[in-house]
Formats: structure tokens, sequence, C-alpha cells
């Protein structure tokens, strides 16, 4: 009978347990909806803790925005999100509020509206939707200066920002820069549009969960892993190739790849390069000594008609490995056919059978691989490559071959644990060494009777 019991409550619960895993395993991040116009949204309607909203039930919560009198929307778009980092970042620096306006915003809203978990599939598409539910006047905002905006009330208004990404999940200063400068854009355009009395709603989300999230699933790993590193996610799309004839010469891909010139003007081109693929890459050149990957973008934002970025890469051979390595020279940006910009490239190789990996790469000082201005253009612009994974040579089966990855394994960290155990074990064998060389006396005193002499000769 109790055997029976048991296998009546596994099977009970197993259905259960995979039900919940699937729920964990299903990438979302928040969305923070909010408006000038009152009783947008029910407060009797609630979602139950751990529900995760799907592209269907999103969009029925977002048809307020399409029957309003006056049709003005701002979206706000960021690369990643938790709904953790409000809580985390805010704990971390008590002092500090790096969404100080946000949370204000909130509060002073007529009515807003806080889904903690959106299925990432609907998010990555949000501003699809958009344009298909509603004749837009689409307009990407670059500079948050509300006084150089024009709102045209003739025509319903769709205003896209795309956010700074949070430039190093590794490094919290950082990270907390990045979203306060986020959240001062977001204060100074809504405030801007509220002062100016026009009637508006706003959505604040991104398009990938950031690295807090994505612990969720550790308790369903109880095992070590080598170096203690996570689990990675497995690429949510097909990196990009380039092909030369019948095989493929160069495979590139990034999780977020972005840049930023003169330090306001922010180009995201994940999607473009990796999603849409609506990049020309026929200029890319392939060879067995040299290869370039040449990625050309028209308009991607306003203000730059064309911009092309060139990956430089050699395969040598070295007397000293006996072997063949291939290493990223340098990366150029080519603005306008006339703007040209050179960085150098520092701690990019691999064994030429190999590909590169790298969970940073950019102009950052944070990165382990970095980019180097080597002209004055240079210094103009910034860059930010997360998962930064490419291959140039000996491709096979159209897929990345073994990854060399930037980071090394005798870390300053490892190094210090290292001499600071070998000072240690010296110690403590000379302690052992000094203990053996003890000796005891040949005769001791007898209490009960005279004293032992021992003569100076003996």
């Amino acid at each position: 009978m109790t055997q029976f019991y048991s296998a009546a409550l596994v099977q009970l619960l197993w259905p259960m347990t995979v039900l919940f895993k699937m729920t964990l395993s299903v990438e979302h991040a928040p969305m923070l909806v909010w408006s000038t116009w009152r009783s947008q949204w029910n407060p009797d309607t609630t979602l139950h803790e751990g529900h995760i909203v799907s592209t269907q039930e999103l969009a029925v919560l977002l048809q307020p925005f399409f029957t309003q009198n006056s049709k003005n929307l701002v979206l706000f778009v960021q690369d990643t999100l938790s709904i953790d980092d409000f809580t985390y970042y805010s704990e971390l620096y008590g002092n500090k509020k790096p969404f100080q306006n946000l949370q204000d915003i909130l509060q002073s809203s007529p009515s807003s509206l806080v889904l903690p978990a959106v299925d990432c599939k609907a998010t990555r598409y949000l501003l699809g939707f958009l344009q298909e539910s509603a004749d837009w006047k689409l307009t990407n905002i670059t500079n948050p200066d509300v006084s150089l905006l024009e709102v045209n009330t003739s025509k319903p208004n769709l205003f896209v920002v795309q956010l700074q990404p949070f430039i190093s999940n590794l490094n919290d200063v950082s990270t907390l820069e990045a979203i306060a400068e986020n959240d001062k854009i977001i204060g100074r355009l809504t405030m801007g549009l509220q002062d100016r009395g026009t009637h508006f709603s706003v959505i604040y989300t991104a398009v990938r969960p950031s690295r807090i999230s994505r612990r969720t699933d550790v308790a369903w790993k109880l095992r070590r892993q080598l170096m203690a590193t996570e689990e990675e996610d497995s690429l949510s799309y097909p990196p990009l190739n380039v092909t030369n004839g019948n095989y493929t010469c160069i495979l590139f891909y990034a999780s977020n790849f972005s840049l930023k010139a003169n330090d306001s003007l922010f180009i995201d081109l994940t999607n473009t390069t990796f999603v849409n693929q609506n990049v020309d890459v026929s200029s890319s050149e392939c060879s067995d000594t040299n290869t370039t990957l040449s990625l050309k973008y028209t308009n991607p934002v306003n203000g730059i008609n064309s911009l092309e970025i060139r990956f430089l890469m050699t395969n040598m051979f070295y007397g000293g490995s006996s072997r063949n390595w291939s290493t990223l020279e340098s990366v150029e940006i080519v603005q306008d056919d006339k703007k040209f910009a050179k960085f150098n490239v520092s701690v990019v190789s691999a064994p030429a059978e190999y590909s590169f990996h790298c969970q940073l790469v950019g102009t950052s000082n944070l990165y382990p691989a970095r980019l180097i201005p080597s002209n004055n253009e240079g210094k103009n612009w910034d860059v930010f490559i997360s998962r930064f994974q490419i291959q140039g040579f000996n491709i096979q089966n159209n897929q990345f071959s073994y990854a060399s990855d930037c980071t090394c394994f005798f870390t300053p960290g490892i190094w210090m644990g290292l001499v600071t155990s070998v000072v240690l074990l010296w110690i403590l064998a000379y302690g052992i060494h000094m203990i053996m060389q003890l000796t005891t006396n040949s005769r001791f005193d007898d209490p009960k009777c005279p004293a032992l002499s021992v003569p100076q000769t003996e």
C-alpha cells in the first residue's frame, strides 16, 4: 500500500514539475506602461504571481492605446532588463536611487500598468506589432531634447527611443551608471512632453532579460561546473555567415552589437545584423591568409546615411608555437563614405582551427578584449559587443569550431592565491623541519637525588 501511494504521488507531482520547469525556461522581461489618460486599465484586473504575459495577452492589454482620441505613444526599448534589476541595484546602492525618475512618474501618472514578466517573443517584435495596429508617424529619437521634437497632432505619433545597454554585466558600478543615464532620458523626455500639455502614453521594456533573472534554473542543475560558470543560453538567432562560392568562409555572432557616436547618437545593430539580416556583406573578402568581414548599413539611424564596419583578420604561422594563429588585427568604421575611424585590437586571437569567443568586446577599459582608437576619428566612437564570437578560417559544416575564449585560466586572483599558498606551505615546511631537528637530553635530573652534574667534556 505504501508503494502504491508513493507511485501515485510521483505521477501527480511529475507533470507539475515539468510544467514549472518549462515556465522557468521561458525568457521574459518586464514591461512598464503609463499614460496621461485616466482609466486605461481596470485596477481589479491583476496577474497572479509567476504568470508570463504571452503575445496574445499583451495585444489585449495594449488595446487602449489604439482607441484614444489623441494617439501619441513613446516606446523606450532597452537591450536587457529584469524585474530584479529594480530591487538589486536599489538595495546595493541604498543612498542612490537609479530609478528615481521612473518611480516618480509611475506614482504620479493617472494610470499605469506594471507587467513583471512578458514573453521576450512579444517584446522583441513589439515595434512591428504597434506599426501594424495603427497608421503611426514613426520617429526615432536620438536626442532627448524635447524642444527639437515635432509633434503632429493630426496623425498618430510613435516615438522610439533606443536606450543605451547595460554595457558591463560584470561590473555593478558601470551598470548603475547606465541605469541612471537611461532614467534621466526617460524623465527628461516624458516631463518635457507633459509640460507641453501633450497627452501621451509610454511603454518601457527590453528585448531580453538581464543576467540576474537567468539564475532561476540553478535549482534544476545541481552540479558543479568548471570555474563556476553559468550555463549560457542557447543562441536565440543563427550567426551571420558570409559565403565564398559554395562554402561558408566567415561566421559572426553577438548577443548585443551597438555603437555610440560622439557620446550622444546610439546605434543598435543587433536585430539588423542577426535577426532581420538587413545588412550588406557583399564587400567581404576571404582567403587563406587574410579575411575581411564588411558590414554595410543604409540609414541605420537618423543623421547617418551609410555605415560600414570592417573586421580585418589574418592567418599566420608562428614558429614559437609551430602552428597557425587567426588574429583580429583591426576594426574600421566608415561613416557616410568620408569619416574613417580605426581601432587596434588587443587579445583577439585563436588557433586557426578554432573560433574566437569573448563575453565583452569594445572600447571600454573594463572589457577583457579592447578596441583601442588609432586615429582621432576613432575617439568619437564607442563600441559595445556582448558574447562576441567570430571565425574567419577553416569553417566546417557551416558551424563555429571549438571556441578559444579571451579569459585566460591564470587570472590575477588565481596567481594571488597560488603565491599565498606557496608562502604558507613554505612556512609550514620550515616549521616541520625545525620540529624534526629538536633532540631530547640523554640524562635527566631526579628530584630525590643529588643534582646531576654533566662535565663540560661530554
